[in-house]
């Protein structure tokens, strides 16, 4: 009888750690003005050194998906971080030395003059 308890209390635990696991795990979608290939991996690059554990960005559409851990990073920081490396994010405007120095390609029009927040 102890043992079936044992068994029951840990069946409990354990189907209880995949959702403790994904109820961290977050996608988001962030427009991110850019031009080509470079502007990708620059994009990329940014949000996966802020901590997404997946990032995508998309040239038609100009949207970066992003996948993270939600105790470790957020939607807010990925685009602070794509907007520190030039890139304008649908909150913050791309730091301006960083944005002059990108390569000619992925300087874009429609560049936003706003300060950051």
């Amino acid at each position: 009888m102890m043992k079936n308890t044992k068994l029951f209390i840990l069946g409990l635990l354990l189907s209880g750690m995949p959702m403790i696991a994904s109820a961290q795990s977050k996608t988001e979608t962030i427009k991110v003005a850019g031009n080509c290939g470079m502007c990708q991996k620059h994009i990329e690059s940014a949000a996966k050194k802020a901590g997404a554990t997946e990032a995508k960005w998309n040239k038609k559409t100009k949207e970066l998906t992003v996948s993270f851990d939600a105790s470790k990073t957020s939607d807010d920081a990925i685009q602070k971080a794509v907007a520190a490396s030039g890139y304008d994010t649908e909150k913050y405007a791309g730091d301006e030395k960083a944005y002059n120095g990108l390569d000619e390609c992925c300087q874009y029009e429609g560049k936003k003059k706003a300060a950051n927040k």
